[in-house]
């Protein structure tokens, strides 16, 4: 199975990569190397070493936080960068008679509730925090719904998606037990192992994410036909909502489906794609920056700033399998780029 590995380079340009066995790669850390006694030859068992090139060439050597606050303070101060949630609360209290603290609240992109959970190290007692700290949140909707109002807005309170809440739990490892735990519970949960290199880096890797079980997301094997056409669409737009369906699933591993009133949200850890149905077309909203790509009048447009449904500033249109096909390429990109 490949794995993603995401390096955001604080004060500097956040890049993707994907390992495909040995080889390095080249950073621009303004730090210098730091050893710690949790300190790693390998991120996630991934034989992968980066190294600093600013004056000569010197190893960045990956290591845990001194503490788990100084992760969740790094991850909350970015969180819809780095996690594509929007942040809410911090240290939020569950109240007297559950006695907790939840790390951190949010509302993702398609507006699901999120919990965030950070441990300093691997703890075998995350996931089940977590999930302890989600069915109180399911108790507790109006509570919630008036931190979003409070934070977000009216409109934003009246939309949020109670039938996909999600839990993130970021860790500096993970038990087999935790990765075996997660496809046997009916929630949205993802793995996130973080490393620290050296001074200014930090990477996120997405080690397991398992979609609810409930209506409102699903995740298809990649294996197998169309299957069912999706829902609300008739004749030749179901059609092609089916292939393009097939298409974006079959991206990768890990790929979820979010279903909204006005459109269908692909996601790995974020939003990659949204798809929005038309009479005649299907709209699609990638995120890949529009001055990157070369626009075609009638098939991509650059919507940066301008009001839609979903997320992501270039608008693909579709009408045929032959576009779907002309489109690839930036399905990969906006995948990537997840």
């Amino acid at each position: 199975m490949s794995q993603e590995v995401y390096i955001s380079l604080l004060g500097h340009t956040s890049v993707s990569f994907r390992p495909e066995g040995r080889g390095s790669l080249s950073g621009n850390n303004s730090g210098s190397p730091r050893r710690s006694r949790s300190a790693t030859a390998e991120w996630g068992g991934l034989d992968l070493k980066l190294f600093d090139t600013t004056n000569g060439v010197t190893e960045v050597t990956p290591h845990l936080a001194e503490a788990e606050a100084d992760v969740q303070a790094l991850v909350e101060s970015a969180m819809e960068s780095m996690l594509g949630v929007r942040f809410l609360a911090t240290e939020y209290s569950t109240g007297p008679v559950h006695g907790g603290r939840i790390d951190s609240l949010g509302l993702d992109e398609n507006g699901s509730p999120v919990i965030v959970e950070y441990k300093r190290a691997t703890d075998p007692g995350v996931l089940s925090q977590g999930l302890f700290y989600v069915a109180w949140l399911m108790d507790h909707r109006e509570e919630f719904e008036a931190l979003v109002r409070e934070r977000l807005g009216s409109a934003t309170a009246a939309s949020v998606l109670w039938s996909t809440p999600r839990l993130i739990c970021v860790a500096g490892g993970f038990t087999r037990y935790d990765l075996h735990a997660v496809r046997e519970h009916r929630r949205s949960i993802d793995l996130v192992r973080y490393t620290m290199l050296g001074e200014h880096h930090i990477a996120l890797e997405t080690v397991a994410s398992v979609a609810a079980q409930g209506s409102g997301a699903r995740r298809q094997s990649l294996r197998g036909g169309r299957g069912a056409s999706p829902r609300r669409r008739t004749g030749a737009m179901a059609e092609l909502s089916a292939f393009v369906d097939e298409t974006l699933l079959g991206l990768g591993e890990g790929v979820t489906k979010v279903e909204r009133k006005q459109y269908d949200a692909y996601q790995r850890l974020r939003n990659f794609t949204c798809v929005v149905p038309r009479q005649d077309k299907l709209l699609v909203y990638l995120k890949v920056a529009p001055a990157t790509v070369e626009l075609v009048p009638g098939f991509t447009r650059d919507v940066t700033g301008l009001g839609h449904h979903g997320t992501g500033d270039l608008e693909v249109q579709l009408r045929s399998e032959k576009d779907v096909e002309r489109a690839l390429e930036l399905f990969r990109l906006s995948y990537a780029a997840a």
